[in-house]
Parts: C-alpha cells; structure tokens; sequence
C-alpha cells in the first residue's frame, strides 16, 4: 500500500514526510485552498526531493494546457484532479492521472467505470471543501470489488489505520489534515507516530 501525503507547502514538511517513508508527496495549485502553494515555491522543493519520490500536482477544474505547463516547470510525476474534470480532459494530459471522486450517503460507484484512464481517489464529500476535510466517509459503501484498486482519502489517521490495513487494502492512501498542526504546516510528532504506525502494520 502506497503512502501520499498532501498539502505540503515548505520543503522541512516534505523532507519529513519523504524520510519517514512517504512514496509521494502532494502540492495543490488551486486557489481556493488553504494548503495553496506557488509554483516557483513546489518546483524548489522537489529540486531537493529524491528523484524516486512521485511528486503530484493537485488541480480544480484547471485548463490541461496549463497543467502539462507546470508538469515541466516543477518537476511532476503525475496529477491528481479534483473537480468535474472529463475522461477526455484527462486524456489531454501528459502524465499519469488520479481523479477525486466526493463520496456521500448518495454517490453512484457506476461513475467510476467512465475513468478507465485514470487512477481513482475516494474522498468524503463536503459542501465548503473539495479535499482536507479530515473527515471519514462510509467505507462499507465501497463495493468489494473496488477496495484494493482505489486510493483513499478523508480522515485517515493512527487510530483507523488499522482499518484500511485489515478490511480495505486500497492500493493507497492519501493523507493531509490529519497530521497538521494547523493547514499547510505538518506536525512532527503526528507524521512520525503514523508512518510507526504503518510499519508496524507492514513487519
């Protein structure tokens, strides 16, 4: 099981997260969040990150054209996607992609057979934010057949850890508020206690 850890906004957090045994590390672009980095700011980071490290490029709804531009000018590995982006919009893009899907009491799983080109990321859906909820959804709703082939996100942390270890096995997780000590800015002892978590998990 593959570990991302978004919303990394200075190059001390990624280092952190990268050591501890993050295999990707995650900068969001869109405007609207919290967790918002430059550019100029994420391409110095991953000038300073193992080369193996995968290193994605968060987006809303944003023009390919200027996401392929940026793929170049910072140094990213692939993209995660999280608006009402189209499988031919993806299509358009030059890396490999993770598109986000909200996940509520309602969300219809058939949409999911659409983006047979592109890695697929459950979040918890809610009204004011598209991703760093820090809450959980209904993981009893993702159908069985699904579980080990999806990235999940919303609400992971030390305590349900174990959870997604014995129940899920997703092909990864994606984690970011739960190891803040406010946004964009990770907690030490939090990233330190989760990655011992996991290794735990995996001896």
């Amino acid at each position: 099981m593959k570990i991302k850890i978004c919303g990394i906004t200075n190059l001390a957090d990624a280092l952190l997260c990268e050591s501890c045994g993050a295999d990707a590390i995650g900068f969001i672009f869109y405007v609207g969040s919290k967790r918002q980095i430059m550019p100029d700011e994420a391409a110095e980071i991953v000038r300073n990150l193992n080369p193996l490290t995968i290193k994605v490029g968060v987006f809303v709804d944003e023009n390919p054209a200027l996401i392929n531009q940026l793929i170049k000018d910072v140094g990213l590995n692939m993209v995660q996607l999280h608006g009402g982006e189209t499988p031919e919009d993806i299509s358009l893009i030059n890396v490999p992609v993770i598109k986000a899907f909200r996940v509520n009491d309602n969300f219809d799983f058939s949409v999911l057979n659409h983006y047979s080109n592109s890695y697929l990321l459950l979040d918890s859906f809610d009204k004011e934010e598209l991703g760093g909820t820090g809450k959980t959804f209904n993981w009893q709703m993702i159908p069985e057949q699904l579980k080990s082939k999806i990235i999940l996100a919303g609400g992971i942390n030390s305590d349900n850890i174990d959870i997604i270890f014995q129940q899920i096995k997703p092909q990864a997780i994606d984690v970011s508020s739960s190891l803040e000590e406010y946004p964009g800015k990770k907690d030490k002892q939090k990233v330190i206690q989760f990655f011992k978590k996991i290794k735990s998990f995996k001896e």
